[in-house]
């Protein structure tokens, strides 16, 4: 292990080296990970962790953190059990993939590559027969940050995975689906836009929940639905929520209508929102059939703007984040 910790510094050290003066990307101490990788421009910054899990521990704009760093991770010291919140990624499908600790939770190689870009590895994993890559990129001079993850059938054996992301940010806010746009092809399969998910055995396919309510060719979620796990089939890509702390925080990703969506239900977004801390924000990528040695890759677009949260009993002003919508690309 000391000597796995001691390539793993020389490394590190040795990209830095190599970087331009007055470089945005740095590895610096973040609570307890000592050896986390920042990304920054004048307003936005981006903490990554490659020593559990290859997430990203931030993503702030001017100081305020959109996502959701739990108490243990905050304090957590190397040889402390793994922790796993804020901004997670993964691989699916859900209810079929095995453990992957080694993915989840391992410790992954960094590599900065830029002024303000880096890429997280991990390790091979038996369990599912992949090696993930992470690639970061922190655009210049706005608070755009492309995200990157890369499936690679380590195996010797033809294996069938999707992206999916399980990012947490902080709880409580307002989330907004846009659905596939009237007389677009092909239209939801779901009578009312989405599905709620009743514990792991049942899902509703005609749920009506006060907390998820249609306006045109949206839905708004807050506060919690009846049942905190919702999915959707939408093709328009794109995921706005508006934090508690003023944040608009927005994911953006391609979709593929004539593709096979793998996971249970047939989904492109999943939403996890109970009545804590936290709530996950979930891009879901189409099947892959990966060959031996064969890779795939999907990218989502992070961004974030100042949006003033309504105070209680008031609704969101949703001509204003369409409006917002629109300059976040």
């Amino acid at each position: 292990m000391l000597n796995t910790c001691l390539k793993f510094s020389c490394c590190v050290t040795a990209l830095i080296c190599t970087l331009p003066l007055g470089t945005a990307a740095d590895v610096v101490a973040y609570h307890g990970y000592a050896k986390a990788i920042e990304l920054k421009n004048a307003a936005t910054r981006v903490v990554l962790c490659p020593e559990v899990g290859g997430r990203v521990l931030e993503y702030s704009r001017n100081g305020v953190n959109v996502l959701y760093l739990s108490e243990a991770d905050k304090n957590w010291q190397p040889g402390d059990r793994p922790e796993g919140s804020a901004g997670r990624f993964d691989i699916g499908p859900e209810y079929i993939v095995p453990r992957r600790e080694t993915l989840w939770s391992g410790q992954w190689t960094p590599k900065i590559t830029g002024p303000r870009s880096a890429v997280l590895t991990s390790q091979k994993d038996l369990a599912t027969g992949v090696q993930l890559v992470r690639k970061f990129e922190l655009a210049a001079d706005s608070s755009h940050l492309s995200c990157t993850q890369t499936i690679i059938n380590v195996s010797q054996n033809t294996k069938e995975w999707c992206h999916w992301s399980r990012t947490f940010a902080v709880g409580k806010g307002i989330c907004v689906i846009p659905l596939t746009a009237e007389n677009t092809s092909p239209q939801s399969r779901f009578p009312n836009g989405y599905v709620m998910y009743e514990g792991s055995e049942r899902i509703h396919m005609r749920p009506e929940d006060p907390q998820v309510r249609r306006h045109a060719n949206v839905l708004e979620i807050h506060p919690t639905p009846a049942h905190p796990k919702l999915g959707f089939d939408s093709y328009e890509g794109v995921i706005a929520y508006a934090a508690p702390n003023d944040l608009l925080f927005v994911k953006r990703f391609q979709t593929y209508p004539d593709r096979v969506y793998n996971e249970v239900a047939g989904l492109t977004i999943s939403v996890w929102y109970p009545d804590r801390e936290m709530v996950e924000l979930e891009p879901i990528g189409p099947r892959e059939i990966l060959q031996p040695g064969e890779s795939a890759s999907f990218t989502e677009h992070w961004y974030l703007a100042d949006l003033k949260f309504p105070p209680v009993g008031q609704p969101l002003d949703l001509p204003a984040l369409q409006t917002t919508l629109g300059e976040l690309r």
